[in-house]
Formats: structure tokens, C-alpha cells, sequence
């Protein structure tokens, strides 16, 4: 806990200087931010190889490399091309001495780079299908994603289905009655061709 109270303030110091969430959610940081990211830890109680796409502020990625302080041989990924929040996601991880790396890029270019993790994640960052293009790489190769998504999920998961298939588990979210965690796995293409 104390590692995440070290992170808020970190957090609000930075946000000072580049923005690094939604002005509006800055006073709800404990509950809109850091518990929503904390909540995907215990839902993968065996993993320890995490992917975090487009880490931002560093919701859930710097928040799940805190907690998994306490899982050893665990790390995490995170990946990020705006240069400024990617030094920010940097010094979180020295300040809280996490096992994290931080790659300075786009997600495509990550592509070769990081091994298939067990578990990705991803706030904020794009529409369901959307994502499921950007983590083809890994979860066509057994990852299992963890996405955060808000009201409207259930059209995106219809919308989806166009183009892909997928196993599909809808958790409940521990912070928000209309948001939901997807968890997908044996993701694969439609063929566009039958």
C-alpha cells in the first residue's frame, strides 16, 4: 500500500507537467485509476509474464508491477511510444524498484521484440477489435487478455465478432456496475474467404 500511495503522489507531480489522464478523473485517482488497475491482479492469480499496451499514466501497468513485487519472478511489460510518458512510466519503475521494462514504442514495432507474456492488458487505448489487431502476435500464440471496458462493451464485443473469434469471459468490474473486464483467449481470425 505504501508503494501505491508513493505512486499517486508521483502520479499528481508529473501530472502537473504532461498530461497523463483525463483532467476530470484526477480526483477520483484512488478509485477510477489505481484500485480499477489493481483489481486485474487477483483475476490472473498464476501469471507472472504481464504485457501491458499502451501504458499511458501507467494504468494498470505500473500499478500491477507494484503489486507484483509480492509474486516473485514475475514482470511486466509495458509499452509506449509518447517519449515523455514513457520516461514517467521509467521513473516509477526506479523509484518503486519494480520488475518492469518499458519499451519507448509503438505496439506494432513491439511485435518482434517481446516473447508471448501470459496475460495482456490494455485501458483506454482503442475499441475491442481494435485491440484484438494491435495483440494478434500474442494472443493468437496463447496469451490471455485482460481489457477494461466501459458501457458500451457489449457492442463492442458484437462488432468484433465480424472479424474475429474468440473465447470470452465478462468479469465484473470492482469499481464500476456499468464496466466490465473482458477476458479473451483463443483468439483467431474469421475466414474472410467461406
Amino acid at each position: 500500500m505504501e508503494n501505491l500511495y508513493g505512486f499517486e503522489e508521483l502520479f499528481r507531480k508529473w501530472s502537473t507537467a504532461i498530461n497523463l489522464a483525463s483532467p476530470s478523473t484526477l480526483d477520483q485517482l484512488w478509485e477510477r485509476h489505481i484500485v480499477d488497475s489493481a483489481q486485474l491482479f487477483d483475476m490472473a492469480p498464476n501469471a507472472l509474464r504481464w504485457l501491458d499496451l499502451g501504458s499511458g499514466g501507467g494504468f494498470p501497468g505500473i500499478v500491477l508491477s507494484i503489486l507484483m513485487r509480492q509474486r516473485p519472478g514475475s514482470s511486466i511489460d509495458l509499452v509506449e511510444s509518447n517519449g515523455k510518458k514513457a520516461a514517467f512510466l521509467r521513473t516509477a519503475i526506479g523509484q518503486f524498484s519494480t520488475s518492469g521494462t518499458v519499451h519507448a514504442m509503438r505496439i506494432d514495432a513491439a511485435w518482434a521484440k517481446i516473447a508471448t507474456p501470459d496475460i495482456i492488458t490494455a485501458r483506454a487505448l482503442a475499441s475491442l477489435s481494435g485491440l484484438f489487431t494491435l495483440a494478434e502476435p500474442w494472443l493468437t500464440r496463447g496469451a490471455v487478455a485482460l481489457f477494461q471496458k466501459g458501457r458500451d462493451y457489449r457492442r463492442e464485443i458484437e462488432e468484433s465478432r465480424d472479424a474475429w473469434s474468440f473465447d470470452l469471459v465478462e468479469r465484473e468490474s470492482a469499481v464500476d456496475k456499468d464496466s466490465v473486464v473482458l477476458q479473451v483467449s483463443n483468439l483467431r481470425r474469421n475466414d474472410t474467404n467461406a
